[in-house]
């Protein structure tokens, strides 16, 4: 027998094939969940900043009433969810009271906040669960297989190193194929949440700064929720 993973396949007992099926499984969840999430990060990025932008434009002018009712379309990014609720909540807040109107907008934003921030960490529990469990996972076919190795040998009645090198090298291939599916998988799992992360401040700072906004053009002249 040569010692090429074709090979290897090719004599691996049943259960040793069993496990490198579920860490194949594991690997191609993992990068579906790393491929999936990459495209929804860029594009609630994109859209983010396009509406930063065109928001920035509409604040500017001091008028909130026009902002909570400017038509900003459904590609808003994570941004323009959080600070379109904070935007609804002023809108259709009851009451006069600018303490209370301000709360409000401040508990609209932080509800939607964490919504987009458990949304952007969806599938991210996956990748995890993968980059910590496929070591295990290759390494009890390993197990398995140095244990049918020896059994194999206490059958024909010879020892050796020549005897059992082959099951273990066998054996030792799902280790191998556990590390390959877990580096990645944690290295992805790594990235991705630092970018949640980030994004996690950005609008925290967003809302913040927006919170500002509102206060100071509320404090500045009479509001009544519904009139400019």
């Amino acid at each position: 027998m040569q010692f090429t993973i074709t090979d290897l396949y090719a004599h691996m007992g049943l259960f040793a094939r069993l496990i490198v099926f579920v860490l194949g499984i594991m690997s191609v969840l993992s990068l579906v969940v790393m491929a999936e999430r990459l495209v929804v990060f860029n594009k609630s990025r994109s859209e983010s900043r396009n509406f930063a932008e065109r928001m920035a434009a509409v604040l500017s002018k001091g008028d909130l009433m026009a902002a909570a009712n400017a038509k900003m379309g459904d590609k808003v990014g994570h941004l323009g969810r959080v600070i379109g609720a904070g935007l609804n909540a002023l809108k259709f807040a009851p009451g006069q009271d600018k303490d209370l109107l301000v709360e409000s907008v401040a508990r609209a934003l932080e509800r939607q906040a964490q919504r987009e921030v458990q949304s952007l960490k969806r599938g991210l529990g996956l990748l995890a669960t993968v980059g910590s469990t496929a070591p295990f996972v290759g390494l009890l076919g390993t197990v398995m297989g140095i244990v049918s190795a020896f059994q194999s040998m206490a059958i024909t009645g010879s020892g050796g190193l020549g005897t059992v090198s082959a099951g273990i090298a066998e054996a030792l291939i799902t280790t191998a194929f556990g590390l390959l599916v877990a580096i990645p998988a944690v290295m992805a799992y790594n990235y991705l949440q630092g970018w949640v992360d980030a994004r996690a401040v950005d609008i925290s700072e967003s809302s913040n700064e927006f919170l500002d906004v509102v206060a100071k053009q509320l404090a500045g002249h009479a509001y009544m929720p519904g009139n400019p």
